[in-house]
């Protein structure tokens, strides 16, 4: 049973939640957009306290989202990680929240179900 089937609607990369990006993920960037890495940080990216964050364009969405990723071979691990991240198994009541905003989440799954899924997945993220 899949808990999560990607509808590729682009909700997760809108609204600022703050996708941090490592140098690692800047240096991919900038090499798969042919720029330099200061070059990604001054266009595309913020600063959230002392790390930097994806910006946003003025349409909400992630400043690389153009009703799709074109990031998407390089997109940061918290891209890649979507929705199995570790704030739900901290409260697994944000399996429902982020449910209500993604059409690819099954908020019916069994919670146990939803916990080991993403325990596998984020041992699996690089």
């Amino acid at each position: 049973m899949d808990i999560f089937q990607c509808q590729q609607c682009g909700d997760c990369c809108k609204g600022y939640g703050g996708t941090y990006v490592t140098e690692s993920d800047i240096t991919k960037i900038a090499d798969y957009i042919h720029e330099t890495p200061e070059s990604i940080i001054k266009k595309y990216c913020v600063l959230s306290g002392k790390k930097h964050v994806l910006a946003q364009s003025s349409t909400g969405y992630c400043m690389f989202w153009n009703k799709l990723c074109t990031i998407h071979p390089v997109k940061p691990k918290m891209c890649k990680a979507w929705p199995f991240i570790e704030s739900v198994l901290i409260d697994p009541g944000n399996w429902a929240i982020m449910g209500n905003n993604c059409p690819g989440i099954d908020t019916n799954a069994p919670m146990d179900k939803v916990k080991q899924t993403i325990k596998e997945k984020l041992a699996n993220t690089v």
